[in-house]
């Protein structure tokens, strides 16, 4: 398969084959503003040389060469320069659904993006052995070529994914049962998931969600974030900026966009916009042109 050179060309072709892709970056591609941004694919993020922090969901994380950070599609990031030197790493974009497709009834390869419990963060800090394991899994995708391509990078994938999530459940001092799904509580989830993500432009709060799904505030709340990491709120304003985002770029007008988001604020559009992906709506569509 191609190893991409762009973080931007990998979460494209990562969302238009809804697979995976793999980039190998030394520069930061993002404003150098300090914008933090949301996209609609995992990360798993492999620090090569080091030499800068890593901003998640108000989190800071020094970065040092071989750690990697797994980032879900509902976390804000940001990737800060620590030392005003190239930063080498290797970008894996995800597509949730296909992760979920790879995934089974024992063993569920979501878990490093999931699991945000005390104590379980988004790193994983890979000694030299590891390293070179990873590296070599990144070498066999990229020579891939010819018959039966499409075959051998989906069972080295989800090799690679089986191998990281022993990694970070191990690391984590967790219990690989601990992932195993409830297949009750997945399809709650799953519900609220598709009806938020079919409903953005109407009004959704907790108490609205919390009616048409006949759970109470406080168990609809504590469940979403088992599940995903996030909180309710947090993921209906992330996904709601990743729509603007595709708006944005495929021409609709600002007021168009917002309307179409469900803000019900103009300049409450702008102001979260601006503050989550680090320019203004206006800015954003001219650069996406």
């Amino acid at each position: 398969m191609e190893i991409l050179s762009s973080c931007k060309d990998a979460i494209r072709t990562c969302l238009e084959s809804r697979s995976f892709s793999v980039a190998h970056l030394y520069t930061n591609e993002f404003p150098r503003n300090g914008a933090i941004h949301i996209h609609d694919n995992y990360e798993i993020n492999f620090s090569v040389s080091g030499g800068k922090q890593f901003l998640i969901d108000r989190h800071v994380y020094p970065i040092q060469p071989g750690d990697i950070f797994f980032i879900n599609q509902y976390e804000s990031h940001f990737p800060a320069q620590a030392d005003g030197q190239p930063h080498e790493r290797i970008v894996l974009s995800v597509f949730p659904e296909y992760l979920n497709e790879l995934s089974s009834s024992d063993t569920d390869l979501n878990c490093c993006f999931s699991m945000r419990s005390e104590g379980v963060g988004h790193r994983l800090s890979l000694t030299e052995e590891e390293q070179k394991q990873f590296l070599q899994y990144i070498r066999r995708l990229s020579a891939l070529q010819g018959y039966g391509t499409d075959l051998l990078e989906k069972a080295l994938f989800t090799e690679l994914m089986v191998y990281l999530n022993q990694l970070f459940l191990r690391q984590a001092d967790q219990n690989a049962q601990f992932c195993t799904r409830n297949e009750q509580f997945t399809s709650q989830t799953n519900q609220i998931l598709s009806f938020i993500d079919s409903n953005l432009q109407a009004e959704l709060t907790i108490e609205l969600l919390s009616q048409k799904f006949f759970l109470s505030p406080s168990y609809l709340c504590r469940i979403f974030k088992a599940a995903t990491g996030t909180t309710i709120n947090k993921y209906i304003s992330a996904k709601r900026i990743s729509r603007a985002k595709l708006l944005l770029g495929t021409g609709h007008s600002v007021s168009e966009t917002a309307e179409l988001c469900g803000f019900r604020d103009y300049s409450n559009f702008l102001k979260t916009f601006s503050k989550t992906v680090g320019m203004t709506p206006k800015k954003y569509a001219q650069c996406s042109s």
